[in-house]
């Protein structure tokens, strides 16, 4: 009985790896990913956006990790902010400039594998046609009910007054929380 667990379990193994190794791949995120910031005061979050229209590309071969890449570009004025009544203000000359810079945009410089589906991805961040190196702690992992999606989730905390953005407008705080999840579908 033992034999037959081992061989059931080995077989159940062996199609998770085939099943990953299938991952070699372009993708594009899902509709339902939030591309993003948070703001944060005193524990509080003061104001979220998303952004509602990305393109996207991520090529990632799980075994190959360190060949990935991935860019993307957004629409600022698709920004959705939760506080309406700040919309303007975030839209407006001192922070986004949306009326002359119309899009954001993120490029990979690489990929560094950790453990357990983790990766640092260092890139290029242009915000306002200023462009700063920024590092995404990230987690990429195979979706084990869709071979065709990967689970994605990442984060980076920027300055925004190093993207010539004003300090301190409106008692909105000077770090930025950049945030990328949901699912990367296979092209």
């Amino acid at each position: 009985m033992q034999f037959k667990s081992v061989a059931i379990n080995g077989a159940l193994l062996g199609s998770l790896v085939i099943s990953i190794s299938s991952y070699a791949a372009s993708w594009t995120l899902t509709p339902n990913s939030d591309v993003g910031f948070h703001i944060d005061s005193l524990g509080m979050n003061i104001v979220k956006g998303q952004f509602k229209r990305v393109q996207s590309s991520l090529n990632f071969d799980t075994s190959t990790p360190q060949n990935a890449s991935t860019e993307f570009v957004m629409d600022v004025n698709s920004l959705s902010i939760n506080k309406s009544s700040l919309k303007n203000m975030i839209m407006g000359e001192d922070l986004f400039y949306a009326a002359k810079y119309p899009s954001a945009s993120f490029k990979s410089t690489s990929f560094k594998p950790l453990t357990n589906n983790k990766y640092l991805i260092s890139g290029n961040l242009t915000l306002r046609n200023v462009t700063k190196p920024v590092i995404f702690n990230a987690t990429i992992k195979p979706n084990l009910n869709n071979p065709k999606l990967l689970d994605f989730s990442s984060t980076t905390v920027i300055k925004r007054s190093d993207f010539g953005m004003k300090k301190a407008v409106g008692g909105v705080g000077e770090k930025v929380n950049i945030q990328v999840s949901g699912q990367w579908k296979a092209q």
